[in-house]
């Protein structure tokens, strides 16, 4: 299997509207808020093609410069995604007050109206690059005091692998012997979500009845996102693509990389949402087994 590296514009672009990734159409470490003028206004049943920018690879504890961090680790300069540099050159964020996460949009559903639910359906998710990170930090993660186990950031590069069609993250191990572990790709965006009713951009991390950084690992293709609409129009935005992700993010992150997602969104009038769920508080997915409410606290 050849893998195609989906740079801006190029590749496979499956819906008729197509939103890239610039440092003009996303904002790093923070939220769109009701004041953030649309990067995208589409009518209500609009499909649409959008880039996401993993923010592995061009952190600040990555040297900010995602072309020298991958080549670093064997990927050739071309397999580099051209928004990422342009977004590490262009856009800057406070690690102190700011979140990680690169995030595309917002754009206006027209016919959104506060009150209803915007209905987020997962058409396609196709993984730009045949690499991504998985990433511990001190003092975040399940075992905050525990691991990593020696100082500073662990990033780990891990590369993809095609195994008779299945696409693999191979994770080396460094115990002992030169042993490798394959896992299965089931990609997602981590961070969904529509403008809260405020002129003040949320931080990226905590998610809220807005949605935002809800890392659900069930929004795989063909999932449904429903979240209750905040503001007319909704300004809907997504980010933190995921390749893979276990039982949480025990290690502080999955295996995180860029994304190029296809979403089709809808409205649901406030009286169907009330006929169908009753009153949506927050985050609701539905996936051809389940349907998953949300508990959210900071």
């Amino acid at each position: 299997m050849t893998f195609e590296i989906l740079q801006p514009h190029t590749g496979p672009i499956p819906a008729d509207v197509y939103l890239p990734a610039s440092p003009e159409t996303v904002t790093w470490g923070r939220l769109p808020s009701r004041a953030d003028a649309p990067v995208l206004t589409v009518p209500a049943g609009t499909t649409v093609t959008i880039d996401t920018v993993s923010h592995e690879g061009i952190l600040e504890d990555q040297g900010k410069d995602p072309l020298g961090y991958f080549t670093g680790h064997g990927v050739v300069a071309a397999s580099v995604l051209d928004d990422a540099v342009a977004i590490a050159a262009a856009l800057s964020r406070d690690p102190a007050v700011d979140g990680p996460h690169v995030v595309t949009g917002p754009v206006r559903i027209d016919g959104a109206r506060r009150g209803d639910l915007l209905k987020i359906t997962v058409v396609a998710l196709q993984p730009r690059v045949p690499y991504g990170v998985i990433s511990n930090r001190h003092g975040k993660g399940a075992l905050p005091g525990e691991l990593p186990r020696g100082e500073g950031t662990m990033s780990v590069f891990t590369p993809v692998e095609d195994r008779d069609g299945c696409l693999v993250g191979t994770l080396p191990l460094t115990d002992g012997g030169p042993r490798v572990v394959e896992f299965p790709l089931a990609p997602f965006l981590g961070t969904m979500g529509v403008a809260p009713d405020s002129d003040e951009r949320p931080h990226s991390v905590p998610p809220s009845n807005f949605g935002g950084n809800i890392d659900i690992k069930l929004l795989t293709e063909g999932s449904v996102l429903y979240l209750p609409v905040q503001v007319d129009g909704a300004l809907a935005y997504v980010g933190d693509p995921h390749f893979a992700q276990g039982d949480g993010e025990v290690a502080l992150t999955a295996l995180e990389a860029s994304l190029r997602a296809t979403l089709r969104f809808d409205v649901v009038p406030r009286a169907e949402a009330l006929a169908a769920f009753g009153d949506v508080l927050g985050p609701l997915v539905e996936t051809a087994d389940y349907l998953v409410p949300t508990g959210l606290d900071r």
